[in-house]
């Protein structure tokens, strides 16, 4: 079994490396949580006696087959927990990242799978990121940033990359949440930023980062 601590290491490196498969340097680990690069150290190196990560010195880690496996376990409870405490006890999505955080470290495989069955196995969390299946396969989507839609052309918001208090705070103050329908009216090429509208007629300005931090499903209807 491995500690807390273990299972958040492990969470942080594939994250790190998700969409390169590279090797994640020590600095990356040390940011992305906050500690010590020595602290970083001495738990890679126990990560490695344990098999769950290849360690060479000066170069990186990379997860091995059961460390991946590991990980890939945490990120589906961590989902799954966020749909129960959204879904299930009205939680905002801007509220429950952190108690997720808690309650992924909980071992107990016959509980996710009931937590999964019980919540009729859903496919993405609050904030449209894909939950792992218990076999660890995760769903295909086809979300693209709503920065790169075409002037005139409409999604519906599906995720955000930002997992943030602030930034869902802000998209809840623009009434652009998940499930919404938009329409893309202007690009600003000069800094970036959009202009959309709503099914209501609604335009929204959204700079360049709070565009690029938006996932939609573009409209293929029209």
């Amino acid at each position: 079994m491995n500690s807390f601590t273990e299972e958040n290491y492990l969470k942080a490196i594939y994250k790190l490396s998700e969409h390169t498969g590279e090797m994640v340097n020590t600095n990356a680990i040390s940011e992305e949580l906050s500690t010590r690069a020595a602290s970083v150290t001495d738990m890679l190196k126990k990560l490695s006696e344990k098999g769950l990560i290849h360690y060479i010195k000066y170069q990186g880690v990379r997860l091995t087959e059961p460390g991946k496996a590991a990980a890939v376990n945490i990120i589906r409870k961590h989902r799954l927990w966020e749909v129960f405490l959204v879904n299930k006890l009205d939680f905002g999505w801007d509220e429950v990242h952190d108690i997720a955080e808690e309650l992924e470290h909980i071992n107990s495989q016959k509980l996710v799978d009931r937590l999964d069955e019980f919540l009729g196995f859903p496919q993405f969390d609050p904030h449209g990121d894909p939950i792992p299946t218990k076999t660890g396969k995760f769903r295909q989507h086809d979300f693209i940033k709503l920065s790169k839609l075409e002037e005139n052309e409409a999604g519906v918001i599906s995720g955000v990359s930002d997992h943030s208090s602030t930034f869902l705070h802000y998209l809840d103050r623009l009434n652009m949440v998940l499930g919404k329908r938009i329409r893309l009216m202007e690009k600003n090429e000069y800094d970036g930023s959009v202009v959309v509208e709503d099914a209501e007629g609604t335009r929204i300005y959204l700079s360049k980062e709070v565009s690029g931090n938006i996932f939609v499903q573009a409209d293929d209807t029209e």
